[in-house]
């Protein structure tokens, strides 16, 4: 049974509205398809194709009635934030002008980070539950006088 791609990752999220107004407002998903399961959630997909069930699914969870949620996905402690062990997920992305606009319009702090070696530049941003995002664009984009390769920095997103 070969592994060929990483299907999606879920995310238990206790505002579920605040997680979706981020996912499709800073990172470009947008909510589609999801089957009628007995608890809340929201499946997030890339462009306009839902043929592979989303790319983040959003399960919300209301910590004083989790039923329906234990009965489909089984009975896990209510955790507010973070990854747990998992210390984070990553896209590859073009655009990075762009995203540090829509990161500073939305009030999302970051840091970058170039890997000369890899010829990434990575863009990190935690979503409203706490999951670290690691969004890898070519190191050209920020190549030049203006924008030299350096190691790290950190910016903070400016209140819209």
């Amino acid at each position: 049974m070969p592994i060929t791609k990483l299907a999606h990752y879920s995310i238990r999220a206790l505002d579920l509205e605040r997680s979706g107004r981020f996912y499709e407002r800073v990172l470009g998903f947008r909510a589609g398809y999801r089957p009628p399961f007995d608890f809340p959630g929201l499946w997030l997909y890339r462009g306009g194709d839902e043929a592979d069930y989303g790319i983040v699914h959003l399960i919300g969870v209301d910590p004083d009635n989790h039923d329906g949620l234990t009965a489909y996905l089984g009975d896990k402690a209510v955790v507010s934030t973070g990854t747990g062990v998992v210390d984070h997920i990553a896209f590859l992305a073009t655009g990075v002008e762009e995203m540090r606009r829509t990161l500073k319009s939305e009030g999302v702090s970051w840091r970058d980070r170039t890997v000369p070696s890899l010829g990434l530049h990575q863009v990190f941003i935690e979503d409203p539950s706490g999951v670290t995002i690691e969004l890898n664009f070519p190191a050209s984009e920020v190549a030049g006088p203006d924008n030299a390769l350096v190691s790290a920095s950190a910016h903070a997103g400016e209140q819209p």
